[in-house]
């Protein structure tokens, strides 16, 4: 048991701190630092010839930056205090998970459009990327649960999963890929050529865990039924990993994802996903929420008993 707890204790630690503080304000975040150099390099190379050239050298370097410097400081810390190196494993993890925050968020906005159209445009704008602008209230609650459904896949499920595959290294290399696609990943005029890599290594990065995702959610809606609705409408995404989260959470919902989106002043007509284009309630955000909340259980307890077995 003893062998285990180095990745064990970690594991429990940083899982619990992120439930109980979500991203605190006051507390650097590696994530923000990864948006500085990733900006930093797209001001500086995302110009004139050869930008998918450009844009692929940097996001390799930039990935085998984090892992490297991850995988020294884990190895020289657990080799010099085992305490210290759970600590920093502590860290990372809590660092890596992100499903108290968006939970929290996608409460806020359901309160906030509640209260004024206004207040849900503004609220919803802090955590999607399209234009929120003209959303109407429908809207506006979509996009919240469209949010929290792939953010329990790249916030939560696919940070443990490459936890489990590489360590808190592969962990925070993940975030590192996570964050370039979020910031350059798109097919607007300006990131079309530059992010291309990026968005396509993203893609690799989350083919598993987002079909895992999937299956936890159905799993703890208790309606396997549901699996031939993910199958029919989890490719029905411009992502072709995005669409099997929001498949699955709007089967257990029965309402409707998808639809125009408008990105950096471009309009992109994405598919539906599911036929039921019922108004979204409160009701709906805390079962979206219960949802997210017991897959996240169910992922931290398969990989708890890996550790034990292995």
């Amino acid at each position: 048991m003893n062998s285990v707890l180095p990745y064990l204790l970690p594991l429990l630690i940083g899982w619990i701190l992120d439930l109980l503080l979500g991203d605190p304000m006051w507390m650097p975040h590696p994530v923000v630092w990864f948006g500085k150099m990733i900006s930093l390099g797209e001001k500086r190379f995302n110009r004139n010839k050869h930008r998918k050239l450009k844009g692929t050298l940097l996001s390799l370097f930039l990935v085998a930056l984090v892992f490297s410097f991850l995988f020294l400081a884990d190895h020289f810390l657990c080799n010099w205090n085992i305490c210290v190196c759970m600590a920093f494993r502590s860290l990372i993890i809590f660092w890596c998970l992100a499903g108290t925050t968006l939970i929290r968020e996608v409460r806020e906005t359901f309160l906030a459009v509640d209260r004024s159209l206004e207040e849900g445009r503004k609220q919803v704008a802090r955590i999607v990327g399209r234009d929120t602008s003209e959303l109407s209230a429908q809207e506006i609650r979509t996009a919240a649960l469209e949010t929290l459904a792939e953010n329990l896949s790249d916030g939560v499920i696919a940070p443990l999963f490459w936890l489990a595959i590489g360590g808190v290294p592969g962990m925070l290399t993940y975030k590192m890929v996570n964050t370039l696609d979020s910031m350059i990943g798109y097919k607007t005029d300006r990131y079309k050529d530059f992010g291309c890599f990026a968005a396509r290594l993203d893609d690799v990065a989350n083919y598993l865990p987002a079909r895992i995702t999937a299956f936890l959610m159905v799993l703890a809606s208790g309606r396997f039924s549901l699996l031939k609705f993910v199958a029919k409408y989890g490719s029905h995404h411009a992502s072709p990993n995005s669409g099997y989260s929001e498949a699955a959470l709007a089967g257990i919902l029965d309402c409707r994802f998808g639809g125009p989106h408008t990105y950096f002043g471009q309009l992109f007509d994405k598919p539906y996903i599911g036929d039921n284009d019922r108004p979204l309630t409160t009701a709906d955000m805390q079962t979206a929420i219960r949802i997210n909340r017991t897959s996240e259980c169910i992922a931290i307890a398969l990989l708890l008993m890996i550790y034990i077995i292995i």
